[in-house]
């Protein structure tokens, strides 16, 4: 049995593939293509609508920004 790899993905991919979606290609077919997860994908695009950032800390809420700086 293989350990399944967490992969990690650069800014500009992401932002590439949040492209793709706004441009009409259909989700499955991103999913399919580039082995994504529909729940990695969800999340990029809303964090692109919410901040334009996929950075963690740019996506926290006011809240959870005030518990940090505590």
């Amino acid at each position: 049995m293989t350990k399944k790899v967490r992969r990690t993905f650069t800014e500009e991919f992401k932002q590439q593939i949040v492209q793709l979606y706004q441009n009409g290609k259909p989700r499955k077919d991103i999913i399919r293509e580039y082995e994504l997860t529909p729940s990695s994908l969800d999340k990029w695009i809303n964090q692109s609508k919410s901040s334009g950032s996929f950075k963690e800390k740019d996506n926290l809420s006011p809240e959870q920004k005030e518990l940090q700086e505590l």
